[in-house]
């Protein structure tokens, strides 16, 4: 069995390469240890028949917008790829039973602020209307190689285009903490909550320099594109990708893993050993859409790479650790703050920037935090088909915890693993969202909860729960990503390559590693 080139693994990432290699000529076949597709990125019946939840990923956007829908959108339709668009898109609540949300109605947004400051409603608006400027040089970035010509291309038109101060401007934004970012623009608390909690989405604490770009992009981007999620659920852009595979001809291999990336003389990656002893041949490439940590000492012995390289991916440090909590239920929940809540995507519980710091440092201590961050997903409330009629899923990711637990910073939880823990800090989360939506419990059908430990065994390139696949703080971001040298994703390793998470341009639905690998293997 021999192929142009072997993909391991079947996250979104791995099936763009893979889509791309095959309508390029390549013979592609793509190796899955699990029984079914998608990585994070999957929907499954977790609590109820009838109850689709998603495991991981449920915002879709970055995908909806990515260069690889851009130039497989209408194949990737033909094989069922659905969105739904969600107008009204992330609000946050606060302590004091108010709320402030984000949809595509500017008019609505700024109105909503100018109700908490003036100054911020214009602020908001020229934030807006600044983002439209730099918008196009910003994901030209993250959609460049890194480094590479293309990159330097879209620096020198934002200099062109913005001008020194523009420019400057820019790189001060992707450099800065969140903090600094929002008092430098705003002076309501509350509208700095709400742009700040998207930096614990992606490892980003209020004062970790680097942690602006993300709040900043999500906020502006949610204003002027909206958001969407997948029709009947996030797997949607999976089942598409393996269809489109298939239609170009490209192999997909479930319930096989891989036991060894097999080598040749002069250590150049020629196929892959699986775990039933056959061998699959590659002539061209071999592809690892797999944590680092995972390649390099696993699936490769220590040593077929020089030691400082695999040094530095094994100090590769993850993100702090993520629990999801699933649950199926009779109805919404009955938000204080308003029946409006209900009509939004997500739902932030992270009401102030000090708790977000606090939360942060606990759980890099290795407590279990007093009060982490909630990001409540609503997706019937969107789209009602992945559940039955009348009935809802709520989607809960919590943020951030430990890998492995020290203490309690609230004493009440006496275990030191999450076996032990996992259901007792659940009811804490619990507990959290009721003093924001009062009985919410009595409307609990089922419910399903993934510790950072279930989340790592459920897929092993969540290290630690790890939801992002290596934190993204500036040392390990852009040229750092996962390794100095190694950012445009080739190894020491001959003919072997990394895409994913763990690569640039990192986290989220985008698929830009597998697609810009592939663009590059491809030429």
């Amino acid at each position: 069995m021999t192929y142009d080139a072997i993909v391991i693994g079947a996250g979104h990432n791995g099936l763009a390469a893979a889509v791309h290699l095959a309508a390029k000529g390549w013979k592609a076949a793509v190796v899955e240890a699990r029984s079914e597709p998608g990585g994070a990125v999957k929907t499954q019946e977790l609590t109820l028949p009838g109850f689709r939840h998603d495991w991981g990923a449920m915002n879709l956007s970055m995908f909806a917008g990515s260069a690889f829908h851009a130039r497989y959108k209408d194949e990737l339709a033909a094989h069922g790829l659905g969105f739904v668009p969600a107008p009204h898109c992330f609000a946050s609540v606060f302590r004091d039973g108010q709320s402030l949300g984000v949809g595509g109605d500017l008019e609505q947004t700024v109105a909503d602020i100018r109700n908490l400051s003036e100054h911020d409603a214009q602020a908001w608006r020229s934030m807006v209307d600044d983002f439209k400027q730099k918008a196009p040089h910003i994901f030209g970035v993250l959609g460049s190689p890194m480094p590479s010509l293309a990159t330097a291309k879209v620096l020198w038109r934002a200099w062109r285009q913005l001008g020194a101060t523009g420019f400057y401007g820019l790189l001060r934004l992707m450099l800065s903490s969140p903090r600094d970012f929002l008092n430098a623009n705003f002076e309501h608390e509350k509208v700095k909550a709400l742009m700040a909690t998207w930096g614990l989405h992606v490892d980003f604490a209020p004062d970790v320099a680097g942690g602006a770009l993300f709040p900043y992009l999500e906020s502006m981007s949610n204003q002027a594109f909206g958001m969407v999620i997948g029709q009947g659920g996030a797997d949607t852009i999976i089942k598409s990708m393996v269809g489109l595979l298939r239609a170009k001809g490209g192999e997909l291999l479930l319930d096989t893993p891989v036991q060894a990336i097999q080598t040749g003389n002069g250590g150049a990656a020629t196929g892959v050993v699986l775990a039933d002893g056959r061998t699959l041949q590659a002539r061209r490439a071999v592809i690892a859409n797999v944590h680092p940590r995972n390649v390099f000492g696993r699936l490769l012995p220590a040593g077929a790479a020089p030691q400082e390289f695999e040094s530095k991916v094994q100090a590769f440090r993850p993100g702090l650790g993520t629990m999801m909590i699933h649950l199926a239920l009779s109805g919404l929940p009955d938000w204080k703050a308003g029946a409006q809540l209900g009509r939004y995507a997500y739902v932030h519980i992270a009401p102030d920037l000090a708790m977000m710091a606090r939360v942060y440092a606990e759980a890099a201590d290795g407590l279990l935090p007093a009060e982490p961050a909630l990001v409540v997903g609503q997706p019937t409330a969107i789209d009602p088909s992945r559940a039955p009629e009348g009935k809802h899923v709520l989607w809960v990711q919590v943020r951030v915890l430990p890998a492995e637990i020290r203490g309690d910073a609230l004493g009440g939880i006496e275990a030191r693993n999450w076996d032990d823990a996992r259901e007792a800090y659940a009811d804490r989360v619990l507990d959290i969202i009721e003093g924001y939506a009062p009985g919410l419990r009595q409307k609990i059908l089922g419910r399903k909860v993934f510790s950072p430990l279930d989340l790592e065994r459920e897929n092993p390139n969540l290290v630690g729960g790890d939801s992002i696949s290596g934190s993204h703080h500036l040392d390990q971001n852009f040229l750092f990503r996962p390794v100095a040298g190694y950012s445009r994703y080739r190894t020491p390793v001959k003919s072997l390559y990394l895409c994913g998470a763990s690569t640039w341009p990192g986290a989220g639905t985008g698929a830009g590693s597998g697609f810009m690998l592939a663009n590059m293997l491809a030429k």
